[in-house]
């Protein structure tokens, strides 16, 4: 039985959705896509909308992981940044990666009106400024990608401006992006798989893939528990939750815990005061601070990250505290939902698409800055099984190393590795 949605807000507030019945038995199609999240759905509607016969297999329900729970931010870049990509994969390719997430904003624009997705989606996201050295490199930011790139949906926004937009002093400027924006994650999901299914393809939930082996003429099989799929291709999209069916994929990933909080309802006129212009809002520190309006006028707020893997804190608290050093004016306010879940991220903050096989293929590493990328990636893999490879092959040259210390100690590595991050937030 596949399980529960963790109880959020999104899933408090998801629209109706079919239940998608586990594969019993053999089924056959062109690709096997496996995850049900934003990349795994986008891959299914863009095979299908090639005329390709697509099964797509969830081990839980559509959604159900970080594309159904996330800070539901679509913004551009990777997170890596592009300074980074340029030493890995040189300018060229990398200005590629760059119009590519990019177009990724555009792709979900243009599903959402294609297939009408009710997902409260909002135009607008700010950059936030916590101390002088990021001001600084926020301006750098802007001459590049105006300059380099030839980006010109950003502006600077003073302090003072800035104070007009967030009812907080905690900020000494910031950077305004029109073309970023927010949704409700779940319910764009949700709609993905709808449209996915419109288009003829086959989704089964509460059916985990366990494992796939080549069959000869061609063809993949994929094993369930009480069936399999063969295929010509197999897509996994699963990240973090594919477990030891890909262990030279989990080597290259790692699971880290977020949390956020959603207030009860503050009303419009008090939601209103916080951000007047309804953008997402993230700030430049390691560790950061994100948060959002909700389309009924809470106050969404994420900003804790758990490296170690182990839950002896209170993070429903420690996100609230958070919450309050930005607004001390919600201390009266009521959290009515908390929710964490794992996101992938990369040793070096890229992302990782790439195959196993000539007909196995992987995206993977989104590194928290998937909502638009997981998607054009989903088209991006589209086109590669249809045979133009060019723009996944950019991506797939970019180098990814195994996470140090093996399986056993990698996590301890990088609990390390991050308090030098910490520190630098403090300094």
């Amino acid at each position: 039985m596949p399980s529960a949605y963790v109880p959020s807000y999104y899933a408090a507030s998801a629209h109706s959705a079919p239940e998608h019945r586990p594969l019993e038995g053999s089924a056959e199609a062109d690709v096997c896509v496996v995850g049900g999240g934003i990349a795994g759905c986008s891959t299914a509607l863009h095979l299908a909308e090639r005329g390709m016969r697509v099964i797509l297999l969830e081990a839980n329900r559509i959604g159900w992981g970080a594309s159904g729970r996330s800070g539901a931010q679509a913004i551009q870049g990777i997170a890596s940044g592009q300074a980074k990509l340029d030493r890995l994969i040189g300018p060229t390719a990398a200005r590629s990666v760059w119009e590519v997430s990019v177009e990724g904003l555009a792709l979900m624009r243009s599903l959402i009106r294609r297939f009408s997705i009710d997902c409260d989606w909002v135009d607008g996201h700010l950059t936030t400024a916590v101390k002088p050295r990021h001001d600084r490199d926020l301006h750098a930011e802007i001459k590049e990608l105006r300059d380099v790139y030839g980006y010109d949906s950003v502006r600077y926004v003073p302090k003072d401006e800035l104070h007009t937009m967030l009812a907080t002093d905690r900020y000494v400027g910031g950077l305004y992006d029109t073309n970023s924006a927010h949704l409700h994650p779940l319910n764009y999901t949700l709609g993905l798989a709808a449209a996915a299914q419109t288009l003829g393809v086959q989704i089964y939930g509460g059916t985990r893939a366990l494992s796939f082996a080549q069959a000869g003429n061609g063809k993949l099989r994929v094993a369930t528990a009480e069936g399999e799929v063969r295929a010509r291709h197999l897509v996994l999209c699963g990240n973090v939750f594919l477990g030891p069916m890909a262990p030279s994929l989990a080597r290259k990933i790692m699971a880290v815990a977020t949390y956020i909080v959603a207030t009860e309802p503050l009303g419009a006129a008090r939601a209103s005061e916080l951000i007047t212009n309804n953008a997402a809002v993230a700030d430049m520190n390691w560790v950061l601070d994100y948060y959002r309006r909700s389309a009924d006028h809470r106050l969404l707020f994420g900003g804790r990250v758990n490296y170690s893997g182990l839950k002896s804190f209170d993070a429903p608290s420690a996100t609230r505290a958070r919450m309050l050093k930005v607004f001390p004016q919600l201390q009266d306010v009521r959290i009515e939902y908390a929710w964490g879940g794992d996101v992938d991220i990369t040793l070096n903050r890229a992302p990782h698409f790439g195959r196993l096989a000539q007909n196995i293929y992987f995206l993977q590493g989104f590194s928290g800055h998937g909502i638009a990328l997981t998607g054009i990636a989903g088209k991006l893999v589209a086109e590669a099984i249809g045979g133009t490879a060019e723009r996944f092959d950019v991506f797939a040259r970019i180098p990814h190393a195994d996470f140090p210390g093996g399986m056993a100690l990698r996590r301890p590595a990088l609990v390390l590795a991050m308090l030098y991050y910490r520190i630098k937030d403090l300094l």
